[in-house]
């Protein structure tokens, strides 16, 4: 069944991205929302997707049938009592954070155990903010559900249906596994890219030739460490436990590697990046994992004045949208001096058919 109204608690990129996307597939349902900034609200109230916006946590959401808390992990904890005395019987509560024990031993016993339905979407962008937020984040990612044992199993049923309708595809995980999960695939990679980032800081010179001939290897590798602070400093705060735990089997790992680099062994050394390779090549990167599918391609670019502006002028004028432009200075890994981003599967298609179209030479990963 439809919900007619849903609530949301924090409109940043996660929230703003269901709530756009909830606007684009069902226009009819009401979205109501509160965020501590005035701004996002008015810009989601402007773009008609929220259509009442709250200053508090009123009575407003006690109609809903619906409520995602979208606030970072901590601060989600902080609204449970609010949320609690203004939510309907019939309502379920959900959330989108990547740590799942804290909030399930939070509610854990309280009258909010029967409606709560943990959620993740596991899609994102290092870039935060509604302002960022886009109507298809959702599309083909895996969105995992820990509902509380006491939710009556239709109601989860239904929740998990409607999240598919939105374009995700629902995985039910036991909460305690997510976090392992999610510690190992998501967290983890963001602090080494932040221990890598902040290691070739310390050891760059004053002119800093390491920040400038950084290649396509470090910038793919490190480009999550651009994330929100705050929202990562909460996750090793909220899952210490599992983070620390696989912190202590990497660098167990990290000694093995370094053992192996210094006896020379050939043998271990081949094994260790072949198996690395195998295993990354069989990863889904096709949108639907935790690896989200970038969409994009390299092109050859002549040295002259004005030949950027022709290129964005032809994708311009057939309404292809450029997420993302630059020029690779560094092509250790690369191909092609200029480097394009765009939104959406179906804009690059068309722009390498049109660029080649124009005699460009493209190249796709």
């Amino acid at each position: 069944m439809k919900p007619e109204k849903i609530g949301f608690i924090g409109l940043g990129l996660i929230g703003g991205s269901i709530a756009k996307t909830i606007h684009r597939i069902y226009p009819d349902i009401t979205l109501a929302a509160y965020d501590t900034d005035t701004e996002t609200l008015s810009m989601a109230a402007e773009e008609q997707v929220v259509s009442v916006a709250c200053r508090e946590v009123t009575k407003e959401f006690s109609s809903c049938q619906y409520i995602f808390l979208c606030a970072p992990v901590q601060r989600n904890l902080g609204f449970l009592e609010k949320i609690a005395d203004v939510m309907g019987d019939g309502c379920i509560l959900t959330d989108v954070g990547s740590v799942k024990a804290s909030i399930h031993q939070e509610i854990a016993g309280t009258s909010l155990a029967p409606q709560f339905i943990g959620g993740h979407p596991m899609a994102g962008s290092e870039k935060s903010g509604y302002q960022n937020a886009t109507p298809y984040l959702l599309e083909n990612a895996y969105y995992i559900l820990t509902p509380s044992p006491e939710v009556e199993s239709g109601k989860a049923a239904e929740f998990q249906e409607f999240i598919r309708s939105l374009g995700a595809i629902p995985i039910v995980l036991d909460y305690t596994e997510h976090d392992f999960v999610t510690a190992s695939i998501s967290h983890l990679p963001h602090i080494l890219a932040s221990s890598l980032v902040n290691l070739v800081k310390g050891l760059d010179n004053r002119e800093e030739i390491m920040k400038r001939v950084a290649a396509g290897g470090f910038r793919d590798i490190t480009r999550i460490a651009s994330s929100s602070p705050v929202m990562w400093q909460q996750i090793c705060l909220e899952n210490q436990t599992q983070i620390l735990k696989l912190l202590e089997a990497f660098i167990a790992s990290l000694e093995q590697t370094k053992a192996e680099i210094a006896s020379l062994d050939e043998g271990r050394l081949f094994d260790f990046f072949q198996s690395a390779k195998d295993y990354r090549d069989s990863l889904p990167l096709t949108g639907s994992g935790p690896i989200p599918k970038i969409h994009e391609l390299y092109c050859d670019m002549v040295d002259e004045a004005g030949g950027i502006a022709a290129l964005a002028t032809i994708l311009g004028t057939n309404q292809i949208s450029i997420k993302n432009i630059g020029i690779i200075h560094n092509r250790e890994f690369e191909e092609g001096v200029l480097h394009i981003e765009f939104y959406e599967e179906n804009a690059l298609k068309d722009a390498i058919a049109l660029l080649r179209k124009y005699h460009y030479t493209v190249y796709e990963r």
